[in-house]
């Protein structure tokens, strides 16, 4: 038996061809726009005032809503990312 390990093919040839670069750009740009434009209208009460008060520890409300924000853009990214790489790949098996 040998320690050696198989040669691997290397990976970035499947990441050029399913544009995974790109695609992640493309989900940041759109987390980041949807998390900007829902804490506008949440924090700015552009769609009028919230019913009823709630208390917001620590940070105050402003602060939790950029930290939800962040989960919304990092979430948000990961889903436009996945499918526009599902899209590439599905494409790609196509032109096979």
């Amino acid at each position: 038996m040998s320690d050696d390990q198989p040669a691997r093919p290397p990976s970035a040839g499947l990441v050029d061809a399913l544009e995974v670069r790109r695609n992640a750009l493309v989900g940041v740009v759109a987390g980041i726009a949807l998390a900007i434009v829902i804490y506008l209208v949440r924090v700015f009460e552009l769609a009028g005032p919230v019913a009823g008060s709630r208390r917001y520890p620590v940070v105050g409300p402003e602060g939790w809503f950029l930290i939800l924000g962040f989960v919304l853009a990092s979430a948000t990214a990961l889903l436009v990312a996945a499918a526009l790489t599902l899209v590439t790949a599905y494409r790609a098996t196509r032109e096979l």
